[in-house]
């Protein structure tokens, strides 16, 4: 069963960044599409980046020109490097495939971004 573990967060100022792993196992990972979702308090999860098993990406405008996804797959790992950092970005991060076809989900990461 594929299991999924989501990495990197914590509690950043705003304006700095912080870069989110996602570590898969059990998976043929290099031909899984894969996105970066989020869930702050109260707020239903969001998709806001993806990437595909060939490295096409895609943003929510919400985090475009700030986050970057990425994948090793030799490594079954996903990234999402995210640069300045607004408090609208305060979440949990979770990664699982980007076509609906979920994984179980993990626990995800949270990422609180405050003065």
């Amino acid at each position: 069963q594929v299991q999924l573990k989501e990495s990197g967060g914590g509690l950043v100022q705003p304006g700095r960044s912080l870069r989110l792993s996602c570590a898969a196992s059990g998976s043929i990972f290099s031909i899984d599409p894969m996105g970066w979702y989020r869930q702050a308090p109260g707020k239903q999860r969001e998709l806001v980046a993806g990437i595909t098993s060939s490295g096409s990406t895609n943003y929510s405008d919400s985090v475009k020109g700030r986050f970057t996804i990425s994948r090793d797959n030799a490594k079954n790992t996903v990234y999402l490097q995210m640069n300045v950092l607004k408090p609208e970005d305060t979440a949990v991060y979770y990664c699982n495939r980007l076509d609906g076809r979920w994984f179980p989900w993990g626990q995800g990461t949270q990422v609180t971004v405050s003065s």
